[in-house]
């Protein structure tokens, strides 16, 4: 009789619960424990350590941290929970191909660091919508970058992150879902809040040893489809790359933090040795697991699959955390739940600090135009609260998109979103003809032709392999990475076409902010000088904006010292802030270094071919 008991009856007896049951023990929940205390020491440490009382501290930590932190910022920053669940998930149902978006950074890391941060320093900006109004002028391009990058944070990076965190968190702890997610985000954002970008940084090169290490462990316990088109994988996966790791604020904030030059390219160089191993630590795992856990991993009926995970279209996204609750020993299963808190942690903190950061310094700003530093920092930190909110209420829209796939509803959305920016910086480095009202009318017509396309997706579902698609063939009949190619050529016309048709931006305004004029000296006259004017008034007007010490209470002694408002000093002379605003804009490096780096980076391009080669 045992005979005709059914694979699926036989692994249905691991329901999440019983798994649960499994972590419940000393060794794993002290690894937990004391993984978490490590972490908020680390926060709170640089939180102490750094001036937090100033919007440079605050958003781009002076601009004095060194390569190593960038390097392993970077790659934690990018390699959130959802990686672990969604690459596992997509290696499970594709194979090794999606490896392929992960070695596509190795490039892009490379551009980033030699031709777009350059720009970006000498411009003297803290964020990307800063950039397009310096380098256009006008207040809209800077507005809808801004909203535009806030919407991606809630519906790419956020809430996907949210929801592959609680996927680990539900199997191992048996938690109600929202109430494991309102913990760890209760948590991650005390020392964004306070901490700024140095705390940020700082936990995110903890996390990211945390997570080697775990991931390493775990493949040591591990005994091209029609879904990814190689065309697409190729050309339209570098057009969304450019957008991320070239133009997003999350990442180039890091590079921006950089003590000089050669610390941001050496900082790119390790990101891009650290993109290498989520092959073997991600997508190979997740493949060993549909072998293992078949019926659950790899269930095709809609009944089997809502029986084991909850959702009809597919269970892949459990891949990687079947492997850790069913694989591994106590202790180590502890250990292995620190690495997702990990990535989950690190990658909200730093797309929180970063959200604050643009909507503080592109759009609050401009609704309070006199605002205070101190008002600045605190408008920042209650933004987080609401961005929290917003996020985990998008989260129901993710289980079901890109038939339960997450690394396909993540690159998705970036298909969609991504290639009109990507169009636009591009031109505005490397095209000084390029004017305002091009970059503005390519921005339009690419956001509307990807939010169709996005729309209509979520509006028809994107199909499986029991039940098509009724969304119509002209909208979604076309790949997204087909459709990131043809979205981003279209924007990129639109914006050339525009500009020739209507008045050059004079070279003067130009100085600096464009890779044929990145080395002229002269006096640039920005186009948003009149703005700025007023704000460096309001700064005059401001003073101390503070009661004095002596006549604070304890509560308010403390409450300065938990958002960093008691690092106030003496006012800067002029010499000061000038010297300041000279070590804000250096892009200039040692000639040795420049050298090592150049070497390191060329060699890091021949692991990429090698890579590419060897796999393919």
């Amino acid at each position: 009789m045992a005979s005709t008991s059914s694979p699926s009856t036989m692994t249905g007896t691991s329901d999440p619960p019983e798994m649960s049951e499994r972590i419940r023990n000393a060794a794993d929940i002290s690894v937990i424990v004391i993984y978490f205390v490590v972490v908020m020491a680390v926060g709170l440490w640089a939180m102490l350590k750094n001036n937090r009382g100033t919007v440079g501290g605050f958003f781009l930590a002076g601009r004095d941290i060194v390569w190593w932190p960038i390097g392993a910022s970077l790659f934690a920053s990018n390699i959130g929970s959802g990686h672990f669940v969604g690459l596992a998930g997509t290696g499970a149902s594709s194979g090794i191909v999606i490896a392929a978006f992960e070695w596509n950074a190795l490039l892009l890391l490379l551009v980033l660091g030699w031709f777009f941060v350059p720009i970006y320093i000498k411009a003297g900006v803290m964020t990307m919508p800063e950039y397009l109004r310096k380098r256009f002028g006008g207040k809209r391009l800077q507005v809808y970058l801004s909203l535009l990058s806030l919407f991606v944070c809630v519906a790419l990076r956020i809430s996907s992150d949210i929801f592959s965190g609680a996927i680990f968190i539900k199997l191992a702890l048996g938690l109600d879902l929202y109430l494991a997610i309102f913990i760890l985000l209760a948590i991650t954002a005390i020392y964004t809040i306070t901490g700024g970008l140095a705390s940020v940084i700082y936990t995110d090169t903890l996390q990211a040893f945390i997570m080697l290490i775990g991931s390493f462990i775990l493949m040591g316990f591990d005994a091209v489809t029609g879904d990814i088109p190689w065309p697409g994988m190729i050309f339209g996966m570098t057009v969304v790359a450019v957008w991320y790791w070239c133009t997003d604020q999350v990442i180039v904030q890091r590079c921006l933090s950089g003590k000089d030059m050669s610390h941001v390219k050496a900082g790119c160089i390790l990101c891009g040795y650290l993109k290498l191993l989520p092959m073997f630590l991600m997508v190979m795992p997740g493949m060993i697991s549909r072998i293992l856990y078949t019926d659950k991993v790899a269930c095709v009926v809609p009944s089997e699959c809502v029986k084991h995970c909850g959702v009809e279209v597919g269970c892949s996204n459990y891949a990687y955390p079947m492997l850790v609750m069913e694989l591994m020993p106590d202790g180590l299963r502890g250990l292995m739940l620190s690495v997702m808190l990990a990535s989950l942690m690190s990658s909200l903190t730093s797309i929180f600090n970063s959200a604050s950061t643009l909507f503080t310094m592109d759009l609050y700003t401009k609704i309070r135009k006199r605002a205070s530093e101190k008002e600045l920092l605190i408008a920042g930190r209650l933004f987080i609260v609401l961005l929290i909110v917003i996020s985990i209420l998008w989260v129901p829209l993710i289980q079901v998109s890109q038939n339960g796939q997450l690394f396909h509803y993540m690159e998705s959305i970036s298909s969609y979103l991504g290639p009109p920016i990507a169009a636009v910086f591009l031109l505005a480095i490397f095209c000084k003809r390029v004017n305002e009202q091009g970059a503005f009318w390519g921005l339009i017509l690419g956001l509307v032709m990807g939010l169709i396309r996005m729309i209509a997706e979520f509006a028809y579902g994107t199909g499986s392999c029991l039940a098509a698609s009724y969304c119509p063939k002209i909208i979604c009949g076309v790949h997204y990475l087909y459709f990131a190619i043809i979205l981003f050529f279209v924007s990129i016309l639109v914006i050339l076409g525009v500009s020739l048709l209507t008045k050059p931006i004079p070279d003067v305004h130009l100085y600096r902010l464009c890779w044929a004029l990145r080395n002229r000296t002269e006096k640039r006259i920005d186009l948003d000088a009149e703005e700025e004017r007023h704000g460096e008034a309001d700064d005059d007007d401001d003073g101390d904006g503070g009661d004095p010490e002596e006549t604070r209470g304890c509560f308010r002694k403390a409450y300065d010292v938990f958002c960093g408002f008691q690092k106030k000093g003496p006012k800067l002379s002029k010499e000061e802030e000038e010297a300041q605003r000279k070590k804000l804009t250096d892009t200039s490096e040692r000639p040795l270094w420049r050298i090592m780096v150049n070497a390191n980076a060329i060699f890091l391009l021949s692991v990429a071919v090698f890579a590419h080669g060897y796999f393919a």
